[in-house]
């Protein structure tokens, strides 16, 4: 590898690398050569070399796997699997599309938690407020999405339903229980973005450029407004969509003045 002058070594490398790799010397799944043996290919010091995967996993070109080594990642071509976050009611019965990855869901997790800085706005609720948590690791019936689903019931709002009984409720569950408590339901939703942290990309087998997803969805009496339940799910926007069906609501009409 020529040396350029005023340039960073393991930017140089890490160029060098992107060539490989666009010219198909390293095709997808291909595992790289080991430190030593780059830092002889390219002319430098491990520690280069290093900076220079680095960066090229940062990018998601490269994934790193524990014991294994470094491979080369397929190209990302938009998520192979698809959420759709639609409801349907027949009565006091709900189903959801993401009834189906429960069905592949891990052991859940149920724990006591408190109202946060995040939770207590989204619940209309103080902080520290108890509350029953259930947390699942999700897998997609087809393709490769995974997610990471939380159930947050508030104990002042739940205690008086089966809920507080049985916290591991599915979402379609929770909202046939709400609904016999006598409950009319109405959702809204709420979809931010961020970098994962370290054990959420593990679980949800993400790359290091990897972007979090994060959809909270409030479950509320439509009468009062009152939020009852809050879910969080947690998926990588490289491997699953979110898809909304969109209904257009109807201005109410302003009363006449006489």
């Amino acid at each position: 590898m020529a040396i350029i002058r005023n340039e960073a070594l393991h930017k140089q490398v890490a160029a060098a690398m992107r060539q490989s790799i666009a010219n198909g010397e390293w095709p997808p799944g291909t595992q790289l050569p080991t430190e030593t043996d780059l830092a002889k290919t390219y002319g430098v010091s491990r520690p280069t070399v290093r900076l220079a995967v680095a960066a090229l996993r940062g990018e998601g070109q490269l994934d790193v796997k524990q014991g294994r080594g470094t491979f080369v990642r397929a190209a990302v071509h938009g998520p192979s699997a698809s959420l759709d976050r639609t409801i349907a009611a027949q009565g006091d019965t709900f189903s959801t599309p993401i009834d189906a990855w429960f069905d592949r869901a891990e052991e859940p997790t149920v724990y006591r938690t408190r109202t946060d800085a995040i939770t207590a706005p989204l619940l209309e609720m103080e902080q520290d407020e108890l509350m029953l948590g259930c947390d699942r690791l999700l897998t997609a019936p087809t393709g490769d999405g995974r997610a990471l689903h939380r159930l947050l019931l508030p104990m002042e709002r739940i205690e008086a339903t089966p809920l507080a009984q049985h916290p591991t409720a599915t979402p379609a569950e929770a909202y046939a229980t709400l609904a016999t408590a006598g409950h009319d339901l109405t959702w809204r939703e709420r979809v931010t973005a961020r970098v994962p942290q370290p054990d959420e990309r593990e679980a949800l087998h993400l790359s290091e450029a990897a972007v979090l997803l994060v959809a909270h969805r409030i479950t509320c009496d439509q009468a009062t407004g009152l939020p009852l339940i809050l879910e969080e799910t947690r998926l990588g926007a490289e491997s699953t969509a979110l898809t909304y069906a969109i209904d257009a609501h109807k201005p109410k009409r302003a009363k006449a003045s006489r």
